[in-house]
């Protein structure tokens, strides 16, 4: 059945994914972010602030989702249409790009670890101060929120 066919109160029982992969399937081509949701919208009869409210959201949903791929020209397409041999090369430059980036991490590593953390309390350490915070209050980011 075609997707134009279908009742709005069909369509609403599917999800966003689910709709865009009938909408890819029936395009045939692939399409950009904005132009699925717009039409996802258009189906759905939503208003026009859905658009602004939750294409972020939907492009995270489709960048999650295994049965979408996003092309090289920022288009998303049905993973199933595309085969490996569509997997872009690494260059022998990037290789070796990759590989010293790795040599820099690596390094960076040994450089923390040789740090010298001093664990052991100092001389100067103060058990009054115990006793000064002792009334501290810890609060959480939703305590604050509410005091704010």
């Amino acid at each position: 059945m075609s997707i134009k066919k279908m009742k709005k109160e069909e369509l609403e029982l599917l999800s966003n994914k689910e709709i865009t992969c009938l909408i890819l399937e029936e395009s045939k081509k692939s399409m950009n972010t904005a132009d699925i949701f717009r039409k996802i919208i258009e189906l759905l009869e939503l208003p026009e602030s859905t658009f602004e409210n939750k294409i972020a959201d939907f492009y995270t949903s489709l960048a999650t989702d295994k049965r979408f791929i996003l092309l090289k020209d920022g288009t998303w397409d049905l993973r199933n249409r595309h085969t490996s041999d569509k997997v872009v090369k690494i260059s022998d430059d990037d290789e070796e790009d990759e590989e010293t980036q790795e040599e820099d991490e690596d390094k960076e590593e040994d450089e923390i670890e040789e740090d010298d953390f001093d664990d052991t309390e100092p001389e100067d350490y103060d058990e009054d101060t115990n006793e000064e915070l002792k009334d501290l209050v810890i609060l959480d980011e939703e305590d604050l929120e509410l005091e704010q």
